[in-house]
């Protein structure tokens, strides 16, 4: 039995040119992968981005992964990420990123992806390359998915300690017990960027208490 091409490419990310580039014997790659993706072995991402079923590559499909490659250069932040830490509870239906591009939101199979733009001073601080099933995608650290979370809600309470508190505990259920292990530096290199930084200066009281 014939091995399908597709097995090759894993489970990353690809242009409509390498998965053409499977079939080049064929006169209409193009045809092949339309057929491909209504037959379900190929899933798309956007315009000329795919990325191939976990039932087609032996592999699972990793969103995180794939919000990487659908909108650049970007990483997963803001609640997803705290969902993914264990800082808070709620399950989270849109995944969101940070871009130091404009900002930009995405619909496919996989379910809604928000990129939320900010400077580029501040995109690097705190992003980590988190590996997981054997590959590894760009998320916020805890430090910088809670940043970001309050640089982009338009719903922050009053700009005080107190208010900020009860915007953690009880607006987003924060694991506030975890504040204590946060490493406060990253939260001060947020606050230089500028943007809120009297919030994120409370933040800053909150954990040094």
């Amino acid at each position: 039995m014939k091995t399908n091409p597709l097995v090759k490419l894993g489970n990353v990310p690809v242009q409509t040119g390498t998965i053409a580039a499977c079939f080049d014997y064929l006169l209409s790659p193009g045809e092949k992968i339309r057929a491909l993706e209504k037959d379900g072995q190929l899933i798309r991402l956007k315009r000329g981005l795919y990325v191939v079923s976990s039932e087609v590559s032996g592999k699972p499909v990793n969103a995180c992964l794939c919000a990487n490659h659908i909108y650049g250069p970007s990483y997963v932040s803001q609640q997803w990420a705290l969902r993914w830490y264990g800082l808070i509870p709620e399950r989270v239906y849109t995944m969101t990123s940070v871009t130091t591009k404009r900002s930009r939101m995405f619909e496919n199979s996989l379910g809604r992806f928000t990129y939320e733009q900010v400077k580029p001073e501040y995109f690097a601080i705190g992003v980590n390359g988190v590996e997981e099933d054997g590959i590894t995608f760009m998320m916020a650290g805890r430090e910088k998915a809670l940043c970001d979370l309050i640089l982009h809600d338009t719903y922050l309470p009053q700009q005080s300690v107190k208010g900020l508190w009860q915007y953690l505990e009880e607006d987003i259920r924060f694991d506030v017990d975890e504040l204590a292990t946060f490493d406060v530096s990253i939260i001060e290199a947020c606050a230089r960027s500028g943007r809120k930084e009297n919030i994120l200066n409370n933040l800053i009281k909150i954990l040094k208490r």
